[in-house]
């Protein structure tokens, strides 16, 4: 999965629901769910995700959506697995970026 997001230190819990294609409310649902998923919360209370938070956020939506793991399964995996989870999931993640890049010099050709 690609997200695109602009290199800030910091995004808003909008940007990053526009980034996943999701709704505002399921981020917010993951945080609870999820120990791995804490963004910083401003005076106000607005969320401020970290590019951590969003490789944390990648990882679950890889293994919610795409494995098409359920929740507990989910939390267990990264429980169980996060370094194993995470490298495979970093491979996986390069080789999509390396496939997009292709396609896009194919496309200019």
């Amino acid at each position: 999965m690609h997200i695109d997001l602009p290199e800030k230190r910091y995004y808003g819990i909008g940007e990053v629901a526009k980034a996943f294609d999701v709704n505002t409310s399921l981020i917010r649902f993951w945080e609870k769910e999820f120990e791995a998923l804490k963004p910083k919360k401003n005076a106000k209370g607005n969320r401020k995700f970290t590019l951590e938070d969003i490789k944390n956020l990648k990882l679950i939506y890889y293994l919610v959506k795409e494995r098409g793991l359920t929740l507990d399964g989910a939390k267990t995996r990264l429980k169980e697995e996060k370094k194993k989870t995470l490298n495979n999931f970093d491979l996986i993640s390069k080789l999509e970026d390396i496939k997009n890049n292709l396609i896009k010099i194919k496309d200019q050709l």
